[in-house]
């Protein structure tokens, strides 16, 4: 004799049994007392279809079904209840259907304790079956989520990027669901894609998160592109922080306050991502060198004015090329001081003298002089530039 008599009395008792499940689990499972969230005329409902087909199986020998518990666990995901809540609901319908299969049993004399056993070793065997379908289903739908999730906030991005939302309730519906807060201080940051698909600053939204600074992404097949919300103290630095950490190349544009103008920091952001020397990584601001993201703006133009001012040192053999124009640029980095490029290049100031000498000689153009210093200073960009 086995659990036939003790499951058919209690299907008879079906609308009753759910009732009292679901109201059961509403009281025990946190996430399942919000009425907007799980509304109990659903819950119970799926508490009913449980029940029915538990109890089938213990009265008639239906098989078991676990499409309602893939079910319920699709919808869980979409709602946003925790897995670990979702499967601690499952437990107490469970526990539930047990007490009240004891409870009846007892007024059952051919069911003996053996029976018992064998019941209850059955029942928590189907209730594997329906928690392992019930987290499948869970994760499957939770990575469909997150993917919807994920392209929503990469298509905001570009929208804000493209300047394709202008509406002020608009951009700030958007910011609302890009996690941004309406206004600014913000950055745009670009960072080069080495290859397609790649990310050179892999993580960076996590960090800046974990940090209190939000920010949100978007991977391009040759840049990837971030909008910063700078509102507290510490962000700017802790931004910079976290971008030069990725050792990849990258352009921030200067701070704006409105939404409305992402896609004019987004193209100084690439004038700044442009001005970096094409081997170098390293994270440039556009504030920090006017003049280098004066050259990164009109590349071709550059490209002449390099070979117009710097023609015959860049005609000369590699090495002295290199020799030339590495003193020259110390020269500049150090305020025109021989001493200081002589100390960064490991070399006396005679050295340097000589160097800056033969530098003139060459080009044509007198230290000395203002209008040649600016010829020689915005050549040097372009050729660091262009051949790094």
């Amino acid at each position: 004799m086995d659990l036939t008599s003790v499951g058919a009395a209690l299907h008879a008792r079906l609308p009753e049994l759910g009732e009292r499940m679901a109201k059961r689990i509403r009281a025990e499972a946190q996430s399942y007392q919000d009425e907007s969230l799980i509304p109990f005329d659903s819950l119970r409902e799926y508490c009913r279809r449980n029940v029915d087909l538990l109890l089938r199986h213990f009265a008639f020998g239906t098989p078991l079904d676990v499409q309602p518990a893939r079910e319920t666990g699709r919808l869980r995901a979409e709602q946003g209840v925790p897995l670990s809540e979702t499967l601690h609901a499952y437990r107490i319908g469970f526990e539930y259907l047990w007490a009240e299969m004891v409870k009846e049993a007892r007024g059952h004399p051919e069911v003996t304790d053996a029976h018992l056993v064998a019941g209850a070793s059955e029942l928590w065997a189907m209730y594997g079956c329906c928690t392992e379908a019930l987290a499948t289903a869970y994760r499957e739908a939770s990575a469909e989520v997150a993917a919807q999730r994920e392209a929503r906030r990469s298509a905001l991005v570009e929208a804000l990027l493209t300047g394709a939302i202008a509406d002020g309730t608009t951009l700030w519906e958007a910011a609302r669901q890009l996690g941004l807060p309406e206004r600014g201080p913000y950055v745009v940051a670009v960072a080069h894609v080495p290859d397609p698909g790649d990310e050179p600053l892999p993580g960076i939204e996590a960090a800046l998160r974990e940090a209190r600074v939000q920010s949100a992404w978007r991977l391009l097949p040759h840049q990837q592109v971030g909008l910063i919300s700078l509102t507290s103290a510490e962000a700017d630095a802790v931004t910079f922080r976290a971008l030069g950490a990725r050792k990849a190349r990258v352009g921030v544009s200067p701070c704006f306050d409105s939404l409305r103008d992402t896609p004019q920091a987004l193209r100084f952001a690439g004038l700044a991502l442009a001005g970096l020397p094409t081997a170098e990584s390293g994270v440039a601001r556009f504030d920090d060198s006017p003049l280098a993201m004066l050259v990164a703006a009109a590349p071709a133009e550059a490209a002449r004015l390099a070979r117009l001012v710097m023609g015959p040192i860049l005609d000369l053999p590699a090495p002295e090329r290199g020799r030339l124009m590495e003193t020259l640029k110390h020269w500049f980095d150090a305020g025109g001081d021989a001493t200081g490029a002589a100390s960064g290049l490991y070399v006396h100031p005679n050295t340097v003298r000589y160097r800056l000498h033969k530098i003139e000689k060459l080009t044509g153009r007198s230290l000395s002089d203002p209008a040649a210093l600016a010829d020689l200073g915005t050549a040097l960009h372009a050729c660091r530039i262009q051949h790094p």
